[in-house]
């Protein structure tokens, strides 16, 4: 037997799935995903879901806003027996979560109850954990606040960024989520209501969290250029004496164990030698491995100081 499935996702988290349903034995009756983006310079964002439904004669679903009624009467005319969510973007009203035999479930990018909202995966490395995973959960009104279908864990990598991650997340959901919906199917799934002692909450992330701090500690800068990649983006500005400002984003840098003389301040940039860029944080320093200034392509140190000369009394605020 097979189960009609409407599928909903838009981000990266939710395309290994869908791609995998698409072959499996359930029937994927429609994929519900945000509206197309017009991008920078008027290029449209390619949107690697509906490329897959498309081609595979998948009826496709793009409402501006999934609460309003003839997005509820058009998910009502696909007669899918469940819904799955992955990295959809919109919260489902209780209309939404009526329309399906089955209910609703949601593959969500962390251990639940730890990081419920929009950016757990953010969240894991930004915070310093040692591991992730993956929880199916029953979709209720309340965000990623339903009882837990299915829990898989794996441990975060020493340089991992955000990006990086959610693309191992999206991978080893994969036969998780194709276990609950047999689970489903068969009568056999067991839930498990989340600790509400345990519960913690992540905000929706927007340009300027990608500025560095660099008062805080070189642990925690590292882990915030890894985690905002990405997007937003870790970013910080050039400050010299006698130039302008320059905008900086900064992929890559290393953790320098260094005693601080006491005369440096979070930001100061401490000069080793011309292929280094060692910054002073609020303890210990970072090595800055990679650079990219605005408007131009990613370099290493090395190549950046052959074009722009630092010295002592140059900044990183």
């Amino acid at each position: 037997m097979s189960i009609r499935i409407a599928y909903f996702g838009t981000g990266n988290l939710a395309i290994p799935a869908f791609l995998t349903l698409l072959d499996s034995k359930h029937q994927i009756v429609g994929l519900v995903t945000q509206p197309d983006r017009v991008g920078r310079g008027h290029h449209q964002h390619i949107n690697p879901l509906k490329q897959a439904a498309v081609e595979r004669a998948v009826t496709v679903l793009q409402p501006e806003s999934i609460k309003a009624a003839e997005a509820v009467e058009g998910l009502r005319q696909l007669g899918a027996d469940l819904f799955v969510v992955a990295a959809y973007g919109q919260m489902l009203s209780t209309d939404v979560l009526a329309v399906p035999r089955l209910g609703t479930i949601n593959i969500h990018a962390s251990l639940l109850p730890k990081y419920r909202g929009a950016t757990p995966i953010h969240a894991a490395i930004l915070n310093g954990d040692l591991e992730t995973g993956v929880t199916i959960i029953q979709i209720e009104p309340k965000m990623d606040a339903g009882p837990m279908l299915g829990v898989v864990r794996t441990p975060i990598q020493p340089e991992e960024t955000t990006g990086q991650l959610e693309e191992r997340l999206s991978q080893i959901a994969v036969p998780l989520v194709l276990d609950v919906i047999d689970q489903i199917e068969a009568g056999t799934v067991t839930a498990v209501t989340q600790d509400p002692n345990q519960v913690t909450r992540v905000r929706k992330l927007a340009k300027p969290d990608g500025r560095i701090d660099w008062s805080r500690s070189a642990d925690e800068v590292e882990r915030h250029v890894r985690g905002m990649q990405p997007w937003p983006g870790p970013f910080t500005e050039l400050h010299q004496l006698g130039r302008p400002a320059q905008r900086i984003q900064i992929p890559s840098v290393r953790i320098v164990a260094r005693e601080s003389s006491g005369s440096e301040r979070p930001g100061d940039v401490l000069l080793i030698n011309p292929d280094e860029i060692l910054v002073q944080c609020g303890d210990n320093a970072v090595q800055i491995v990679q650079l990219q200034p605005d408007g131009k392509r990613p370099m290493a140190a090395p190549e950046f100081l052959r074009g722009r000369k630092l010295s002592r009394g140059d900044r990183f605020e």
